[in-house]
């Protein structure tokens, strides 16, 4: 069993582009740790620095408490699970599995051992026999994972090992990784672009942008409080309304375009540097489940927007409304850049399936007050 850390570790190519800036991150015995981003945030690069893949430019790297910059993959005592499976087609599961044991010269009958064993976890015994090809894409995914485990590694490193496969089988995928990795209790570091397989598989989940960490959490931390304004917008799905907004003098209430939305006193207590806006402008973030339709007589503040869309999902709507606020990019780019905001003031509600929503009227929509998440324009920190 062991730990990663990576202490102050950067990544700097020889155009000078630089890939991964000061990353301090560190994953705890048994951990499964989810990095998540957009593409070419830097991510796959602090994976594959971790394996030994790219050499660190500057700072530390331990697995295990004990640095290991110049140790060699091969004795890092990792294991690694990529996005292609990379097995040899020529051979059969039990060979692919056994492989890496093979290659040590481990006796026959412990790598049969082994092999057996790992097939039971993974739920592979009856294919053992087969080769690849015959294989679906799930199994194949299973069979990688397999030839990892049977190495006994201290840490797994997984490099988005679902993304070949459909939307269905990617679903199953999700739990059957997390059942293996909490039976096998092996730290584990996992990339992938999607925040929703970031959310439901990590223990905690490290959100980069631009070779930068953002924030590190667990997933219901990292959704209920955003440390920033991207985090805020690309954690969620759909993604968080994020509209500029102008608080009132006192900070009872804001401004959202030609709505005045006032502030129950349990806001301002937890939002206590709102206080320090009063008068100025900030983003405000409304997820789309604070937004239910209001039923008559509703009490509390509301939103009123024009319905263009309702999406019928069976268990829920969602509808696609525009208020006359001035919509922060959902890239979670801040108001002071010159194309963060748009006229245009587009939101996502979501509704019991019942209400009676309907395209081209206008909707009123409740807002639960606990869930308001405010921002700072220039810097777009959570305030």
């Amino acid at each position: 069993m062991a730990t990663v850390s990576l202490e102050q570790v950067n990544k700097v190519y020889s155009n000078g582009f630089h890939a991964v800036q000061d990353l301090d991150l560190d994953v705890r015995d048994g951990e499964f740790m989810v990095l998540v981003g957009p593409s070419g945030c830097g991510k796959t690069t602090a994976l594959r620095m971790v394996a030994g893949l790219e050499d660190i430019s500057s700072g530390t790297l331990r697995i295990g408490g004990k640095p290991v910059n110049d140790v060699t993959p091969k004795d890092r005592d990792i294991a690694m699970v990529f996005q292609n499976y990379a097995l040899y087609p020529h051979m059969t599961v039990s060979e692919n599995i056994g492989f890496a044991l093979t290659m040590r010269k481990v006796p026959k009958p412990k790598i049969q051992a082994k092999v057996k064993e790992t097939a039971e976890i993974l739920g592979l015994t009856e294919w053992l026999n087969r080769k690849p090809s015959q294989l679906s894409g799930g199994q194949r995914q299973r069979v990688a994972m397999g030839r990892a485990i049977v190495r006994e590694p201290s840490v797994f490193l997984m490099d988005e090992p679902l993304s070949n496969l459909d939307a269905k089988l990617r679903v199953q995928m999700r739990a059957e990784v997390q059942r293996i990795q909490r039976r096998i209790a092996v730290a584990t570091m996992y990339v992938t672009h999607d925040q929703v397989e970031a959310m439901t598989m990590g223990d905690r989940v490290a959100v980069m942008r631009s070779g930068v960490l953002q924030q590190v959490d667990h997933p219901q931390h990292l959704y209920d409080r955003p440390d920033n304004l991207f985090v805020a917008a690309f954690i969620g799905s759909p993604a968080m309304n994020l509209y500029e907004a102008a608080v009132t003098e006192g900070a009872r209430s804001f401004r959202l375009g030609s709505q005045d939305i006032e502030l129950p006193a349990s806001v301002l207590a937890a939002h206590p540097g709102l206080a320090a806006y009063a008068g100025h402008k900030v983003v405000v973030g409304l997820r789309p489940e604070h937004l239910p339709a209001a039923v008559n007589g509703a009490a509390g503040p509301v939103l009123v927007g024009d319905v263009d869309l309702v999406e019928a999902l069976g268990s829920e709507l969602m509808v696609h409304f525009t208020i006359d606020a001035r919509r922060v990019r959902a890239e979670g780019t801040t108001s002071a850049d010159e194309e963060a905001v748009t006229e245009s003031g587009e939101g996502v509600a979501r509704v019991d399936p019942a209400s009676p929503v309907k395209v081209g009227e206008r909707a009123t929509f409740a807002i639960k007050t606990d869930g308001i998440q405010f921002f700072a324009p220039d810097s777009g920190s959570a305030i």
